[in-house]
Order: C-alpha cells, then sequence, then structure tokens
C-alpha cells in the first residue's frame, strides 16, 4: 500500500473508532512500529490528529468533530432522547425538514411511527433509510455530495430549498454561544439557513455539548426559531440561559436509574 494511501486510512480509522494504539496501526497495515511512527509525526504536524502514548487520537479535535461517523459516536444515547423528544412534534400528514446532524439520523425510527409524512432533506444517511419505505416520500435536496457531513450542499441544494417550505424543520449547529447559534464549517452555513427559512417552524436540536462553546461562523440567532430541544443532561444554568431569552426549550429526560 502506497504510503499517502496508509496515511488516508489511518485517520479514516481514527474517525471511526477515537483512538488507535500504535501496534493496531501496525498489524491493520503489515509494517513497522517506526513506520507508524513517522506517519503519526507526519500527521500531527499536518494538525490531522494527536499522538499520544502508545497511539494517536483525534478526540477533541476540531478538524475532525464535524465528521458525520464521528459524530454519531458522540452522546449518542443522549441524541436519542432528543430526536424522540424532536418527533413529538411531528404529525401525521406533515412536511418535515431535516438537516446533515447526527440527530436528524437518529430521529428515523421514530419518523416510521409517524407515517404518512414528507421528509425533505440533504441527509443522505435519512435519505437511505426512508427511500422505498411505505407512506414515507422523500424529497432529496440536490447538490454536491460531501463524504465528511454525509450529506448535499452547494448552489443546487441551496437553490432547491429557496423554492420549498415545509411545516416542520429540525436542524443542529456545533454551537451555541449567548443568543446565538454557530457552526465551525462554512460549508454547511447557507443550507442550514435556507432550511431555517424554509420552515413554518422551526426548531433546533442540541445535546449537552453545543452549550457554551464557540465556533467560527454565526447560522443564527435563537429567536429564529420557535423553541430548543434538548436534554437533561444540559446543565441548569444554560438552560436558565436560554429560558431568559424567552426561548421555549422542550427537555427530553434521561433514565436516572
Amino acid at each position: 500500500m502506497k504510503r499517502d494511501d496508509r496515511r488516508q486510512k489511518m485517520i479514516d480509522m481514527l474517525v471511526e473508532e477515537g483512538s488507535v494504539s500504535l501496534d493496531e496501526f501496525a498489524r491493520r497495515f503489515d509494517v513497522s512500529k517506526m513506520t507508524i511512527h513517522r506517519d503519526l509525526d507526519d500527521l500531527e504536524a499536518e494538525g490531522l490528529l494527536r499522538k499520544q502514548r502508545g497511539g494517536a487520537t483525534i478526540e477533541s479535535s476540531a478538524q475532525f468533530e464535524s465528521d458525520y461517523r464521528y459524530r454519531t459516536r458522540k452522546a449518542a444515547a443522549e441524541k436519542r432522547l432528543i430526536a424522540e423528544k424532536a418527533a413529538g412534534l411531528i404529525e401525521p400528514g406533515m412536511s418535515v425538514m431535516l438537516d446533515d446532524s447526527s440527530t436528524s439520523g437518529a430521529i428515523i425510527p421514530f419518523l416510521l411511527e409517524k407515517r404518512p409524512l414528507t421528509v425533505i432533506t440533504n441527509n443522505l444517511s435519512v435519505i437511505d433509510a426512508l427511500s422505498g419505505q411505505a407512506g414515507i416520500t422523500v424529497i432529496s435536496l440536490g447538490g454536491t455530495y460531501s463524504r465528511k457531513f454525509n450529506g448535499f450542499f452547494g448552489l443546487l441544494t441551496e437553490q432547491a430549498l429557496s423554492a420549498l417550505r415545509a411545516d416542520l424543520v429540525l436542524v443542529s449547529s456545533s454551537s451555541i454561544s449567548g443568543s446565538t447559534v454557530f457552526h465551525q464549517d462554512q460549508e454547511v452555513i447557507e443550507v442550514k439557513r435556507g432550511m431555517i427559512e424554509a420552515g413554518a417552524r422551526r426548531y433546533l436540536m442540541a445535546d449537552h455539548e453545543k452549550f457554551g462553546r464557540t465556533a467560527l461562523h454565526r447560522v443564527a440567532e435563537l429567536d429564529r426559531f420557535d423553541g430548543v430541544i434538548t436534554s437533561d443532561a444540559v446543565a441548569i444554568e444554560d438552560l436558565d440561559r436560554v429560558r431568559a431569552l424567552g426561548i421555549q426549550l422542550h427537555i427530553a429526560e434521561g433514565d436516572k436509574t
């Protein structure tokens, strides 16, 4: 295997698993530990990972926290609770718009209980899971496919959004800071904004890790949403800050046993 191919597969392993040991890398690629050390040194110099004792990690790395494979592993149980709470806002016969977020992916099983529905999305996981399901009409937003986000983006996606209107829009983002919603990746900003504009009702889905964080790009003010759907894993002070802005909270409760 060529060096560049090996290094890309090493990054893929880290995206999937978060952390990988030196021994595991060496076994996987049938090369010496010294070769893996050199690979990790070069990849760390490029800012693509962080070496640690006995291996490497991408945990807490902004470079990868937007990767769909990585996001699906983060706070998965909490996101499922939030998804179930969000599904409670859906009624049969509605048109529902979902973004590229992993929380949108977690809604899939709950949508099947709400049929008939029209689902509009740029999220490939949602498209794949719902296409051909009886009682579900899927409108796939065209555009350029992004492996990183596992969805479709760009001018064609934005043009499609401008011609659509949904009863309910459910989106997520990287962070909530003060009264503003942010995202670290400029590629997705315009699509998220287009979805917000296309909704008769709009809700932001946010797990506890999104609160009090900073990110590079402003998406929208919180008052553009009809409410925030989150969980009781969020700190009380963060919930109180949102309530103080007059924003309605829908809080999913986890198992306390």
